[in-house]
């Protein structure tokens, strides 16, 4: 098959349309209460064979589309996910995503079986493949959720991790390779291919960082691109040894985005707008992969009753038995599990039976997808009022102040453009008064699009920009200071990091 260029304006023109639509689709979508991802589902089966008529049916091109588009949206996930607030939830997040997995799966194998009656291979299929929850789905809902940090540190890790055990547990039972090596010979292919993928991430992130740190690139567009090509190496380097590339995507991720690195805001719009472009093309592509008219009213009987021994057995079950590692309230208990949301990811692990001509493995995909929209549109836009009926939403506060860097690499120090937000306590600071470590110094003051050079009695207000300009060994003990002096204010000096009274 030949591709000439009048294919590739159609091309254009058709993915350009697509694409600018999907985009007036998330504000649409948000202005109605309707799931953004469940539009992008929708449109792409307007698209397909039932709609406009373009024919989709490749599972092994879904499949690779796919796992692609999840690493970018993992990339993005970890770049944008707090280390800080994280690291007290990480045992929680990876119990859920180890013990609270393997209890889900099999309560709805079981469950499969006996009530659907499937064979058992497609019933643990059908377990694996709904168990893990979405880092889209979950992002984009933590954005609009205000939450304790123990919750959002508890969802964002159980989202990031646990696609890499399930990825690859569906794989080894899809291939045979189950029956192959036993029950034993599987699980240590597992832990193997988990802690090769961790390490592959860390050596991606710590070394990407130092890296990072040294050059100083022509252009302030290109860090953004580098840091995701990073995140990349580690996945595409960890999957060439037959090790869990999406451990290592979001391992290298979360490393690099906590890292000290120069345009970490812009790298983070950067990694969230591309993580945006990759859902949307992977819910139409999953979209135009669904034929309408295989769906019986037996299959989608199929998903309800799936879908309530999901949501109401396995889940729930699973968040209790992962939160012996991490106890938690009740009530909070309560909405982690309904907090669940299943996205792409089930659609694409069911992609995998299906490029494997596992029989069965279509009806698999349907009831797939469509447990899948039932659950987006129902779990998701009630996500705020059971935040709210549990008690466990919180006031959303804007962040003190907003740190952006770039290198001075002739004399070896970084540039900060600090922006004072509403909150910060810097408003009434004079500029001698914070104290920096010697050789940091504020160059410049923004305010209100004049740009002044600060004297020691200048006064900060609310909505300053602060051009600051530090020694490249001083910047992190700089950063330090400004965000004590945000939230202790001048006496910032007699209060501990966190700005709470020293005891």
């Amino acid at each position: 098959m030949t591709f000439d260029v009048h294919q590739l304006d159609a091309f254009l023109l058709i993915g350009a349309g697509v694409t600018f639509l999907a985009v007036l689709a998330v504000r649409m979508s948000s202005g109605v209460g309707l799931p953004s991802l469940l539009v992008y589902l929708l449109m792409g089966v307007v698209l397909g064979e039932a709609g406009v008529g373009i024919a989709f049916d490749d599972a092994q091109v879904a499949h690779a589309i796919g796992f692609g588009a999840l690493a970018v949206i993992l990339a993005e996930g970890g770049l944008t996910t707090s280390w800080r607030d994280a690291r007290p939830a990480m045992r929680m997040g990876l119990s859920l995503a180890t013990l609270g997995v393997f209890v889900s799966i099999g309560v709805v194998a079981v469950g499969a079986h006996v009530l659907l009656g499937l064979s058992w291979q497609l019933s643990i299929l059908l377990g694996a493949v709904c168990s893990p929850t979405d880092a889209a789905a979950v992002f984009s809902v933590l954005r609009v959720v205000p939450l304790p940090k123990r919750i959002t540190g508890t969802l964002e890790a159980e989202s990031g991790l646990n696609d890499a055990p399930t990825v690859v547990l569906v794989t080894l039972i899809s291939s045979g390779a189950v029956g192959e090596y036993g029950l034993f010979g599987t699980a240590g292919i597992v832990l193997y291919e988990l802690a090769a993928g961790v390490a592959f991430g860390l050596a991606a992130g710590f070394g990407g960082a130092w890296v990072m740190r040294r050059v100083a690139l022509p252009s302030s567009g290109l860090y953004p691109i580098a840091v995701l090509c990073l995140t990349l190496i580690g996945y595409g380097a960890a999957a060439g040894v037959h090790a869990s590339g999406f451990a290592a995507v979001y391992v290298a991720a979360l490393v690099l985005g906590n890292a000290e690195l120069p345009h970490r805001a812009a790298t983070r719009s950067f990694v969230e707008g591309l993580a945006w472009l990759a859902q949307i093309g992977l819910f139409v592509m999953l979209g135009l992969l669904l034929s309408p008219g295989r769906l019986s009213w037996e299959t989608i009987g199929m998903a309800v009753v799936a879908g309530i021994l999901l949501t109401f057995v396995a889940r729930p079950l699973s968040v209790v038995a992962s939160a012996v590692v991490r106890p938690m309230r009740w009530a909070e208990l309560a909405f982690v599990s309904w907090a669940g949301l299943r996205g792409a990811v089930p659609i694409v692990l069911a992609t995998i039976p299906l490029a494997e001509d596992v029989p069965g493995a279509t009806r698999l995909f349907d009831i797939v997808f469509v447990l899948v929209v039932l659950d987006t549109l129902i779990t998701g836009p009630t996500l705020p009022l059971t935040a709210r009926l549990l008690r466990v939403a919180r006031r959303s506060e804007p962040r003190g102040i907003e740190v952006e860097a770039a290198p001075l690499e002739r004399v070896a120090a970084d540039l900060l453009q600090v922006t004072i937000s509403p909150v910060s306590r810097l408003h009434g600071v004079e500029v001698g008064e914070l104290r920096l470590p010697v050789g940091a110094n504020v160059s410049m003051i923004v305010r209100e699009g004049q740009a002044m050079v600060p004297e020691r009695r200048t006064v900060l207000r609310h909505g300053d920009d602060l051009i600051v300009v530090t020694p490249r060994k001083l910047r992190e003990a700089t950063e330090q200071r400004l965000r004590q002096v945000s939230v202790g204010g001048r006496l910032a000096q007699w209060l501990d990091p966190d700005g709470a009274a020293g005891r």
